[in-house]
């Protein structure tokens, strides 16, 4: 069977809700290459309708139960529900140090539940490279809610912002004061703070603090972030922290402008179109015709710095460089820019 051939019945498959063909689809995205471009191309139109919802916060901080049992909460009442679990790489495989086995055991038979973990592999930003491609798989698919699951986050680990419609951020007791949250830039990106582990000593002074830095710093574009207790574990303030979650996307939906939406397709955009050039460079750089630019600072003879003025400015570089075999070699810069 043909390439194409076979893709078009996948495609034809997953828009049949055949879960199967959900799954490895993924996996094809998930690996990279032309075949995920194009399949992410074909179903993108179909993305926009699920309620995505970003849990996050440091390691140890309950994340899976608490995701559990907001599963368990989405389907009571009746709400298609997947879960996007973003875990450490193995330093040895590549692959999820936990994976779906270990989680959420008592929703693996559901039909309404469909669960996926992803590696970092190293990427930075609390989830996978593909994350995002996965979350739009999910949502074109047609389930009603995705929750993504980070691997937990630092200063530099906030691209969950820019993926979920709703960022909520868990904190534990003993994770340290306010302070500390907003040094790690939490404060930032949360649309509602969760203390969980309420059961534990010094939560109530948490929430308070918190509280206090949400009103210090004012109203997150018409929405103060809510505090909310739970305990995961026993399965309190779930409900409460579901109708939050709710009242959030309601009031993104409800208020969110052309120019918001306009900004984030944008960077959405950007994102793509670096990911393909970096893909499509590293395997032209792979097939063993190098491009001359890419020789050249191999070699030595070009720094970075000169080689990338080079591929933007001069006819015929970038082609060469995404090995498209298009165009002249480069004409040479002036050597007083090398």
């Amino acid at each position: 069977m043909a390439k194409n051939e076979r893709l078009e019945q996948l495609v034809e498959r997953f828009c049949a809700a055949d879960r199967l063909a959900l799954a490895r689809i993924i996996t094809l995205v998930e690996s990279g290459g032309d075949e995920a471009a194009a399949l992410m191309e074909q179903l993108y139109g179909r993305t926009g309708r699920a309620c995505v919802i970003g849990v996050t916060g440091s390691p140890g901080a309950g994340k899976s139960t608490l995701v559990n049992r907001m599963v368990a909460g989405y389907r009571q009442g009746g709400r298609s529900t997947a879960v996007v679990a973003v875990d450490p790489s193995s330093p040895f495989s590549g692959g999820s140090v936990l994976g779906d086995r270990v989680r959420m055991t008592e929703h693996w038979a559901d039909p309404g539940v469909f669960i996926r973990s992803l590696s970092t592999r190293g990427w930075r930003g609390g989830l996978s490279r593909a994350a995002r491609d996965v979350v739009r798989l999910l949502d074109a698919f047609g389930f009603d809610v995705v929750l993504i699951e980070t691997v937990g986050v630092g200063q530099t680990e906030l691209a969950i912002m820019d993926l979920a419609d709703t960022t909520v951020v868990v904190t534990v007791p003993e994770g340290g004061d306010a302070v500390q949250v907003m040094k790690a830039g939490l404060n930032e990106i949360a649309d509602l703070f969760v203390v969980n582990k309420s059961d534990r000593d010094g939560a109530g002074r948490l929430k308070a603090e918190l509280q206090l830095s949400v009103e210090l710093s004012g109203n997150k574009q018409g929405w103060r972030p809510p505090v909310l207790l739970t305990s995961a574990l026993r399965n309190e303030g779930i409900s409460e922290l579901l109708d939050a979650v709710d009242r959030h996307i309601e009031f993104v939906r409800a208020g969110e402008r052309a120019a918001a939406q306009a900004q984030r397709r944008v960077r959405e955009f950007l994102d793509v179109l670096l990911g393909e050039i970096e893909r499509r460079a590293g395997r032209a750089a792979a097939s063993g015709a190098e491009p001359a630019v890419l020789a050249l600072v191999r070699e030595g003879r070009l720094n970075p710095y000169a080689a990338a003025r080079r591929v933007l400015e001069y006819d015929g570089a970038l082609a060469q460089v995404l090995g498209l075999g298009r165009g002249q070699p480069a004409a040479e810069p002036p050597a007083s820019r090398q």
